[in-house]
């Protein structure tokens, strides 16, 4: 199974890819379904029952609004954000919700959209059940889903039937598994780690369409760090979180002989840009995901790290950073999980530090041992990493903790270019302890705002 880098990183909107990315998908998925049984037309009302962690931060992470726009026809990579509120109110002062954008139907949130905040479905956390039903009130048909990490989607039928969702079904020539058998294949290849997953994309995509893509990726996410630094005020949902990343660029743009006198500055830097793409997902903006929404803001400020602070960066290694950065990533979506509604937040700042750290390091001439070993570290200093947002927001810890996910990764590439990439702890076995720390950890840990941080600070 092969995850391609475009799976990985994918253009959305915020505040999150579980929580708003894959439900929005889903919904669209579902109406999708109707239109090609022929009942779209015939379908009267729609409900929507969420399920777990989505019921119990649902609302915070704009679970109920992403499910509205899915339904309208909107889709994650081409829904303005700047529209958004205007549909919405739409929706709500009308009563009233044109499916696909074409076909109107009676729709009260209170009926036909439910938060079953004490009920959990067992294959996974992120569950939503969507029916359609006729104007007799029979159901025309109805679909189960689960929104498993970084906005990918499966069904209760799929998963019953043990389809992977860890991957595309396509003979690649390096299908890799393991960081082990990632090495292996790069000594006895001569390739980088870059370079094969460069030769897996290519039995999906062509060269130029490849350098086309890892471009509109970089591009998309510089726009979301430059929208950052200029957005001021309020981020929405009740917590009066005041946005910083605008005032830090203001300052630091006013003192660039700040460096001179303190090398740390950069670091202000990287903060501010990890800031700026997290205060914009928290806002509902267009980010990418990376591996998630709540953790859009790691790769972009290293990446801007690369890009504006190493001597000599280049266009290519911004691909070589990004490729490296997709094959670490599709370790953990291999073996452990991306959702931290599965594993906590080491599932998501855990696993963005640890592609980070190792692109880094590639895009800084390391070797594939290097490489790994920085992804090692990066992780291996995040287990145990809980989700506990206050409020059910995308925002206290959790965009601060970019910052700090960031940092980490520069630090953790820093390490291994010291080393010969030789180190005791492999990273196939920090994935799997991560997998298993996940596994043990308690579910009001795993982004249900039922512990930690979320009920220990008063959310007003």
């Amino acid at each position: 199974m092969h995850v391609s880098v475009f799976d990985l990183f994918k253009i959305g909107i915020g505040p999150s890819s579980s929580h708003t990315v894959g439900p929005m998908n889903a919904a669209g998925d579902f109406l999708l379904d109707l239109e090609a049984r022929g009942v779209l037309e015939k379908t009267a009302q729609v409900r929507v029952d969420l399920y777990g962690s989505l019921a119990l931060t649902g609302k915070g992470h704009a679970t109920d609004i992403a499910i509205m726009l899915g339904l309208v026809g909107e889709r994650p990579a081409t829904a303005d954000p700047d529209t958004i509120g205007a549909t919405i109110q739409t929706i709500r002062s009308s009563r009233t919700l044109p499916l696909l954008g074409r076909h109107a139907v009676p729709f009260v949130e209170s009926s036909h959209l439910v938060f079953n905040n004490d009920e959990f479905l067992e294959q996974h956390s992120n569950g939503m059940t969507f029916r359609a039903f006729d104007e007799s009130g029979a159901e025309l048909h109805s679909d189960t889903m689960f929104s498993i990490g970084g906005g990918f989607v499966m069904t209760a039928e799929a998963i019953a039937s043990g389809d992977d969702a860890r991957g595309v079904n396509v003979a690649v020539p390096y299908d890799f598994g393991s960081a082990r058998e990632l090495l292996s294949m790069g000594k006895q290849s001569g390739l980088s780690i870059a370079q094969i997953m460069m030769e897996n994309e290519r039995a999906l995509r062509s060269d130029d369409e490849i350098a086309q893509e890892l471009d509109t990726l970089w591009e998309a996410m510089s726009a979301s760090v430059e929208r950052g630094c200029r957005e001021t005020g309020i981020l929405p949902g009740g917590l009066n979180v005041k946005r910083r990343a605008a005032s830090m660029h203001r300052d630091l743009m006013k003192r660039p002989e700040a460096m001179l006198k303190d090398p740390l500055t950069i670091l202000d830097w990287v903060n501010m840009w990890a800031l700026a793409v997290n205060e914009e997902n928290a806002a509902g903006g267009r980010v990418v995901t990376a591996p998630t929404n709540g953790a859009a803001g790691v790769i972009p400020a290293v990446l801007m790290y690369y890009d504006r602070f190493i001597p000599n960066s280049t266009p290519e290694g911004i691909r070589k950073f990004l490729l490296t950065a997709a094959a670490i990533g599709a370790l953990y979506k291999k073996n452990a999980s991306i959702s931290a509604a599965e594993v906590g937040c080491q599932g998501e700042v855990g696993a963005a530090c640890s592609m980070a750290a190792g692109a880094l390091t590639a895009a800084l001439g390391g070797t594939n041992e290097q490489v790994e070993n920085a992804a090692e570290i990066g992780m291996e200093h995040n287990l145990g990493l809980t989700c506990d947002p206050i409020g059910g927001l995308v925002q206290v810890p959790c965009i601060e903790r970019n910052t700090m996910g960031a940092a980490k990764a520069i630090n953790a590439a820093r390490l291994s270019l010291r080393g010969d990439g030789s180190h005791f702890v492999p990273l196939d076995d920090v994935i799997e302890t991560m997998r298993q720390t996940g596994f043990d950890m308690q579910t009001k840990y795993k982004e249900t705002s039922q512990g930690g941080l979320a009920v220990n600070v008063v959310a007003c």
